[in-house]
């Protein structure tokens, strides 16, 4: 695996143990932050057990029972160090994290949707869902998204990492919360619509999630689309029983991305609707490195 890994992750869940910590103290969601370290730690028996302490969950009735422990961790660092993204480094330095891990932006954020048929009395009619916990369990379509407050500020360092990366990956996650938001902070979609690095869309294996009920492997990428409309990808990596009857659409709608249909089996074999780790890391490193190497004479 590499060591330059760089995952950049939202910052507006606002449910569960990261809800709580986030309302009470006024910090960033910690949850999916500590996700990405403990997927990041290192392959021996000390990264795992790390990996296990992270994601351990508190048990009892009391006032921090259900919190993960390194949401626990991460809000001390941060109270410790006032400045998250080197607390993060802090974290990821204990557990010798493979890559790093960065907040998009510095401030806690919300998500806030347009939605239809929310409401089985009048389906039509379009309601506004604040909240990301709120979003992700609507009964309804989702048609639109937006960040609260507009135009937040994006981390220097996520802007500079993606400047200077050689490959930029979007997906997979759940559409509207977890990967689309990156595209409405306006400095992180600047960059990655400006990075000189090759670019790949990772579709979801299981596409009828509450967020995107209803809406086929093509609408995906549509939707993304539409909300960056000057973002271009090389790659749009999708699983074969997903794009079934739909294939030739797909590739249409990539072709006009001026990404490449990228056809592989990443799911797993038993289990509906999650991506198996390793099928789909053989599946980055296979269109990695069969991709036409960069001029280095190009200026």
């Amino acid at each position: 695996m590499s060591e330059r890994i760089t995952a950049i992750v939202t910052v507006a869940d606002d449910g569960g143990s990261s809800g709580r910590l986030r309302e009470e103290f006024d910090i960033l969601p910690p949850g999916d932050l500590r996700m990405a370290i403990a997927a990041l730690c290192e392959d021996t028996s000390w990264g795992h057990q790390w990996a296990a302490v992270l994601q351990h969950r508190l048990g009892g009735t009391g006032e921090l029972s259900g919190h993960a422990l390194g949401n626990l961790l991460l809000m001390s660092l941060w109270e410790l160090a006032d400045d998250p993204v080197r607390a993060l480094d802090v974290a990821g330095r204990l557990l010798n994290i493979r890559g790093r891990v960065l907040p998009m932006s510095s401030v806690p954020l919300d998500i806030e949707a347009s939605m239809s048929g929310v409401d089985p009395t009048a389906p039509d009619s379009e309601v506004t869902v604040r909240g990301q916990s709120a979003v992700a369990g609507s009964d309804g379509r989702v048609l639109g998204v937006r960040l609260l407050p507009e135009d937040p500020p994006a981390t220097k360092e996520a802007v500079e990492a993606i400047t200077l990366a050689d490959w930029v990956i979007l997906g997979p996650g759940s559409w509207f919360t977890s990967v689309m938001p990156h595209l409405l902070v306006p400095d992180l979609r600047q960059a990655i619509e400006q990075t000189p690095a090759r670019k790949i869309l990772t579709l979801n294996v299981g596409l009828h999630d509450d967020e995107t009920e209803g809406f086929s492997a093509s609408q995906h990428v549509e939707v993304m689309s539409a909300h960056a409309p000057d973002l271009k990808f090389d790659y749009v990596i999708a699983d074969p029983k997903v794009i079934r009857a739909e294939e030739d659409v797909l590739r249409g709608v990539c072709s006009d991305l001026g990404a490449k249909l990228v056809i592989s089996s990443v799911s797993k074999i038993n289990t509906v609707g999650q991506h198996d780790t390793l099928r789909l890391a053989a599946a980055y490193r296979d269109v990695m490195s069969s991709a036409p190497q960069p001029d280095l004479w190009e200026v």
